[in-house]
């Protein structure tokens, strides 16, 4: 529901614990967007962007993509102004198709490696995965075997039509005090990833705003509506397409016996395991087929995913937040003298409608989920040496529902050394309390319970289960003995048990990290070179993140070993909690900008971010998911001539590991140049933009389980018709 390119006036990227003004979890950092205001920026304005991607691909012909901007805005008299906009996006999203093979080593012990492992788990494909999957007695031998599953492109759709509007009514009841009312709207139909990959149908969202803006202060309340439409999980809609045509215990039970008659006509164990899947599939629906869409429609529309694949979420986000310039009401003539007193507060709540699958109500099935917090901070300024330097001092006070109060304070200073140069230095510590998603989901995906880690949503699970990471250590050790060693499977399970280790993880905290960061950014050569540069330090405790556990279905602790030997005998959960380990996190960046010659500008940026922790290695998944290494190197002119303007950057990325609940892997290095040429008729207001992005066409993925980025070239004419 963010603004279009016409609506756009200023953006503000204020990074990591700087943001501790602005509100909840200040820690994460934010992008503010700010837009025009009706009373400046009048008359209409269009844009019209019309691009082409999927280029010299051979699963697919060239594709179309089309988005329509329109602003109009107009103001009645120096008390009354409103706008509107609207856009429309249609066009057809990447594809996810990678074959990266999840679980490669699954059957190692009987030397079945690469495309002739029949336990593999392929990114892109679903159906397959570890819940999937069963250790099978074929031959006297202990294999790993999935089921087949279904190709991401084969049950989704992959056409985008997004659609938002909104309008603002402006109302200046006197100068300097104004008062805006906004109402916008969405709707969505593309593909998303979160935890899963969905598909989003009919996907709606809302927002109602009211803000007052003072010369001192200002004053914002919104309440923002989500409702999910026909929306549906892409993972278990393969799975549970599999699961229509045999359960799994057929399909199972078919694969052994198959290929137990095939062995015995003499055939290898590779050609019998390639036959014997054939002829276990034999019968299953095929993709693009009638009967296979009517599937997807049937599987779609029903609400848990042991069976369907439906996404059905209803929920609201009530916000307010307040800010008040101090200074000149309670101490004016302090304020000649260079100090400054800032106060804030913000107060959030979510109501969720209990849907049975993805969220359910703990206490009360039969009313909304409910989950507020709420704070507030005052901040202090002084400046010296005639206005020199400039210390502030900042205290905020965080209260969560299940939490309690939580103090971030936090100090910085800037010395100026002249108009164009400055140095900042700054030490903060900050919180953040758990998501709703990660204090509250109750998702049973593919036999994985995906739980909050409130104890309300996990009572009983962390004191009774043990590291999926060590079960699949000892799974794949009783195989090896059994395999290789020629073991039974009762002496194989006895000798590997004690490898089985409990799970020593509880239920969630707050997150919390103290944060140093000192920068420069100013001109230090005349006005040709700019430089902004950071250094910063983050010192990271109770880091949230998730870990596998499964709690036996058992009684007998002397079976403890056995049940976790048998799939059917574990209850799989998938657990927000808390690292148990210090972990460090430190970077920094380097932005450069030269105007070398006349209009010709060369700028340059590099960022590195390194996490740093005792690694356990018991499955606990710190998800950092961020590259140490990110390079941009551009060469613009924006007045090439009188009329042209250009630019163009080449980025580079380096390799880094990505892990999610979805796929972990290593996702490659990227480097791609993206560049565009604008033609100016000014006094028409018009504006042509000929672009593209990767224009070399080299396919890259952002992140596992993302689609592969191919080459997108556009053209956008953009219309400012009558603006003032």
């Amino acid at each position: 529901m963010g603004p279009t390119d016409l609506d756009i006036r200023q953006v503000e990227v204020i990074p990591g614990v700087a943001s501790a003004l602005y509100g909840m979890n200040s820690l994460n950092g934010l992008v503010n967007l700010l837009t025009l205001n009706p009373f400046e920026s009048t008359g209409f304005s269009f844009q019209q962007k019309t691009g082409v991607n999927h280029i010299n691909e051979n699963s697919i012909k060239l594709q179309l993509f089309s988005e329509t901007n329109l602003r109009f805005a107009h103001k009645f008299n120096e008390k009354l102004a409103f706008k509107t906009n609207f856009s429309y996006q249609k066009g057809y999203d990447w594809i996810a198709n990678s074959t990266l093979d999840l679980n490669p080593s699954a059957n190692t012990s009987v030397g079945l490696l690469g495309k002739d492992n029949p336990g593999a788990d392929y990114v892109s494909s679903y159906g397959n995965e570890s819940s999937n999957k069963r250790t099978l007695t074929l031959g006297g031998k202990r294999y790993v075997v999935a089921r087949t599953g279904y190709l991401e492109e084969e049950v989704t759709d992959y056409s985008i039509n997004n659609l938002k509007a909104d309008i603002s009514l402006n109302y200046r009841f006197k100068p300097q005090h104004e008062l805006v009312y906004n109402f916008k709207f969405s709707q969505l139909d593309n593909v998303y990833q979160r935890t899963n990959r969905f598909r989003l149908n009919n996907y709606q969202l809302s927002q109602q705003a009211l803000t007052y803006q003072g010369p001192n202060s200002q004053l914002k309340a919104y309440l923002t509506t989500e409702n999910t439409g026909k929306s549906y999980n892409i993972r278990s809609m393969a799975e549970n397409i599999d699961r229509t045509f045999k359960s799994d215990n057929t399909w199972f039970t078919d694969f052994t016996n198959e290929f137990n008659s095939q062995t015995k006509q003499g055939k290898t164990v590779i050609e019998a395991l390639n036959l014997t899947r054939k002829q276990a599939d034999n019968g299953r629906p095929q993709p693009n087929t009638p009967a296979f869409n009517q599937l997807i429609e049937k599987l779609g529309d029903i609400n848990n995913w042991d069976i369907g694949a439906a996404l059905r979420v209803k929920s609201y986000m009530f916000h307010t937040e307040g800010l008040s310039d101090l200074s000149s009401k309670l101490a004016p003539n302090l304020q000649n003298k260079g100090w400054g007193l800032l106060a804030g507060f913000d107060y959030r709540n979510y109501f969720v409608v209990p849907d049975g699958n993805y969220f359910i109500n703990p206490k009360d099935n039969d009313k909304n989920l409910n989950y507020w917090k709420g704070g507030g901070f005052i901040q202090g300024s002084k400046t010296f040496l005639n206005q020199k330097i400039k210390v502030v001092l900042t205290l905020r006070a965080d209260k969560n529902q299940y939490f309690n109060l939580r103090l971030n304070p936090r100090g910085s200073a800037i010395y100026s050394l002249n108009e164009n140069n400055h140095l900042r230095i700054s030490y903060q510590n900050g919180y953040r309390f758990p998501s709703l998603f990660e204090a509250f989901s109750n998702i049973n995906s593919g036999g994985v319970k995906r739980v909050g880690g409130l104890p309300i949503m996990s009572q009983g699970i962390f004191e009774n289960s043990y590291l999926r990471k060590t079960i699949d250590d000892f799974t794949a050790a009783v195989n090896q003995d059994i395999n290789v060693n020629k073991l039974s499977q009762n002496e194989a399970i006895s000798k590997n048990k004690g490898l089985l280790r409990k799970n020593d993880y509880t239920y969630l905290k707050p997150e919390y990290v103290n944060s140093f960061e000192i920068g420069y950014k100013g001109y230090p050569i005349g006005k040709k070179l700019f430089i902004d540069a950071d250094f910063y330090y983050n010192v990271y405790r109770n880091f949230m993140a998730q870990v596998e556990a499964n709690v036996p279905l058992g009684s007998n602790p002397d079976s403890l070993a056995f049940y976790m030997y048998d799939r059917n005998k574990q209850a799989r959960y998938r657990l927000w909690t808390n690292s148990k380990t210090i972990v460090h996190n430190y970077g920094g960046g380097i932005n450069l900008s030269y105007n070398f010659y006349r209009t010709f500008t060369f700028t340059t940026n590099v960022s590195f971010a390194k996490l740093q922790s005792v690694a356990n290695n018991d499955g606990f998944e710190e998800a950092f998911n961020t590259p140490r290494w990110i390079l941009n190197i551009g060469l613009g002119n924006a007045r090439l001539t009188k009329n042209l303007g250009f630019g163009i950057n080449y980025k580079y990325q380096e390799s880094f590991l990505w892990q999610s609940a979805l796929a972990t892997g290593q996702v490659p290095e990227i480097h791609n140049v993206d560049a565009q040429f604008t033609y100016y008729m000014r006094k028409k207001g018009l504006q042509f933009k000929l672009a593209g992005t990767n224009i070399f066409n080299r396919p890259y993925v952002s992140f596992i389980a993302a689609p592969t980025v191919g080459a997108f070239y556009y053209l956008t004419i953009t219309a400012d018709l009558g603006r003032n």
